[in-house]
């Protein structure tokens, strides 16, 4: 049976015009038994209010790959990128030795809604940035972007009549954004997720009335 973590269980953090569900031990929020799966440490769903968000920080060692779900993030880093990021468009930065990024809400007058996932990294040189457009077709398990890390991210949009078959992994960490879908006789619903270690293929399905959205990390150790 895959472990299932409920987002009503999640870690959550309550900052000036933000609000973070933490799936790992993140900040002050620590549990000896949830500080990573494989290279993951960090999946964070975050809201941000309108032309609100974080300041330039700090990060090394680490992928930190960015989903949009909902609104518009402006960004910039020490690279020397700036941009928009909307839905559809996934971020990786390789933060290497070191980087420094601000990460901002573009509207003054919608909220923003993202998924940001840290990985332990492989990537030990100068920081990097890359990002990549992906349109999801629905009822298909669609790579996005890929990561210095032993470690592939699928996005798969299911309606109530579809389903995906995802492929036997070392690790495999289901993380549901929107919607409902089901594994086997689970149903997960909107920040809940599965992890499942040395698992044979499985198949997620579109539940409720109208199906769901997933990231998938396959992981290789």
């Amino acid at each position: 049976m895959p472990e299932v973590r409920r987002g009503a269980e999640r870690f959550h953090t309550e900052g000036d015009g933000v609000s973070t569900w933490h799936s790992f031990s993140y900040g002050a929020h620590y549990d000896p038994d949830n500080v990573g799966f494989g290279p993951i440490i960090a999946i964070n769903t975050e809201r941000v209010e309108p032309s609100l968000g974080y300041g330039s920080h700090f990060h090394a060692d680490v992928e930190i790959v960015t989903w949009v779900l909902e609104g518009s993030l402006r960004h910039e880093d020490t690279t020397g990128h700036r941009g928009v990021i909307r839905p559809g468009t996934a971020q990786r930065l390789s933060a290497g030795t070191g980087v420094q990024h601000t990460e901002m809400n573009d509207s003054a007058e919608e909220p923003l809604v993202f998924v940001q996932m840290m990985l332990a990294s492989d990537h030990t040189d100068e920081p990097t940035h890359v990002q990549a457009d992906v349109e999801p077709a629905q009822g298909q398990l669609m790579p996005t972007i890929d990561v210095n890390a032993p470690a592939e991210l699928f996005v798969a949009r299911l309606g109530t009549d579809d389903t995906v078959t995802v492929p036997a992994a070392a690790r495999s960490l289901v993380h549901v954004t929107r919607g409902s879908v089901s594994l086997g006789d689970v149903v997960l619903s909107s920040g809940d997720e599965a992890r499942l270690t040395d698992r044979d293929a499985y198949d997620l399905s579109g539940a409720g009335d109208d199906g769901g959205e997933v990231l998938i990390w396959q992981l290789r150790r």
